[in-house]
């Protein structure tokens, strides 16, 4: 059985645009979206920064669909409409058991959670929301996803923090491989601008003033933004039978832990997981044209990042543009390697390398050739996503143009 996956459509948003090509423009133009978090609910966060959506695209979901719904599953709702529509795909009766849907959540369901404390602990409400439970489970996007547009195949939520999306990217491929479903949609979902979140990641001393600066020897820490991505995939036949515009092919996956500490990253695991998604594709090290980085411009991750890269890549380091485009749409945490995905996508299909904006200084620990502030025109025929979390989950993605 021919086992490869292909993606047909992709959607998104974020700080940087309200759809996919936007959202690509905005990378190309080296745009940071970093900036003052203008949620009046949140007055009380003097000096912390975000990447946030301002204006949400217009939609037609009523008022009682939306009371269901917490802020990650709308915004996932929206990237996966945008995702099928590009995809020219149609869901009916006789399909709907073939399409499934997955998608990462990171920290979900914040907004209810806040929006009812708030209630029951300074407005003396009695009670919480009736639907609080349905909006704030971690499944809550992927089923909100299945009933907008009719999917009822496989259907669940993947959550492994940082790396969510790609995670839930690497399932959705499989219920494909297994024949379990002709079409997955598949990416990641957040929405962590809210007090509660904000402040929690203030508490671990990571959180940068200014803005997002990865690999810089300026660097200062990571900045939280909000958002979503989802890719329409496909089995390659079922594409193929319908005429469909393949955008890439999934070409590998590599998973791994690092079995080391709740917060500190190691080598040793990203180093796996790279290694065994080349091995997965098919694909050795000099077959890779650009890496989008994990890159959340933190002291520690992006010099442990760079010792990883450098020991899968070895001499081709030297050549390998990689780039971090966090420093532009900030980290969305579980949607964080769904809008990297679009990235990807992106790169392969109009031969760009998006920058790593912000870059100010070399930095001798992070000698990686990081496209620094302007993007580069270069063929792309594989791209790799690196997404690592806390935990020391790794995912690691790799695209291959078709």
């Amino acid at each position: 059985m021919d086992r490869r996956v292909v993606i047909t459509g992709v959607g998104g948003l974020c700080a940087l645009g309200s759809n996919a090509a936007s959202i690509w423009r905005g990378m190309c133009a080296g745009i940071s979206a970093i900036g003052p978090i203008a949620n009046t609910e949140l007055y009380e966060l003097d000096g912390i920064i975000g990447a946030e959506i301002k204006v949400l695209p217009e939609h037609d979901i009523c008022q009682k669909q939306l009371s269901s719904m917490d802020r990650f599953s709308l915004l996932a709702v929206l990237a996966a409409r945008e995702a099928v529509a590009q995809a020219g795909l149609s869901c009916d009766d006789w399909n709907a058991h073939r399409y499934g849907a997955t998608v990462g959540v990171g920290i979900c369901g914040s907004e209810a959670v806040e929006e009812n404390y708030r209630a029951l602990l300074l407005s003396g409400a009695k009670r919480t929301g009736i639907l609080t439970v349905p909006r704030v489970m971690p499944g809550a996007a992927a089923g909100q996803v299945s009933m907008h547009l009719g999917l009822r195949g496989p259907v669940f939520g993947v959550t492994a923090a940082c790396a969510s999306a790609n995670n839930a990217i690497a399932s959705a491929v499989d219920q494909i491989r297994l024949g379990r479903a002709d079409v997955m949609l598949a990416g990641g979902s957040d929405a962590p601008l809210v007090w509660g979140v904000l402040k929690s990641w203030e508490a671990l001393r990571v959180l940068a003033p200014d803005t997002c600066r990865p690999f810089s020897a300026d660097r200062r820490g990571v900045v939280l933004g909000e958002g979503a991505g989802m890719a329409v995939l496909e089995s390659y036949q079922h594409a193929k039978a319908r005429g469909a515009i393949i955008l890439a092919e999934i070409a590998g996956i590599g998973l791994s832990a690092d079995a080391f500490h709740i917060v500190a990253p190691a080598a040793e695991g990203p180093e796996a997981a790279m290694r065994a998604c080349l091995q997965d594709a098919g694909l050795n090290p000099e077959d890779v044209d650009y890496l989008n980085a994990h890159g959340t411009g933190t002291r520690v991750n992006d010099v442990v990042e760079t010792a990883a890269i450098k020991r899968v890549f070895g001499d081709h380091t030297r050549s390998m543009p990689v780039s971090a485009t966090k420093s532009m749409h900030g980290h969305c945490l579980g949607a964080a390697s769904a809008i990297e995905m679009i990235a990807c996508v992106m790169a392969i299909r109009h031969g760009i390398v998006p920058p790593t904006a912000n870059y100010n200084e070399r930095d001798p620990k992070c000698d990686l050739d990081v496209t620094p502030n302007v993007p580069r025109e270069k063929e792309i025929r594989v791209a790799l996503s690196n997404a690592f979390a806390m935990g020391g989950t790794n995912a690691v993605l790799a695209f291959r143009q078709v």
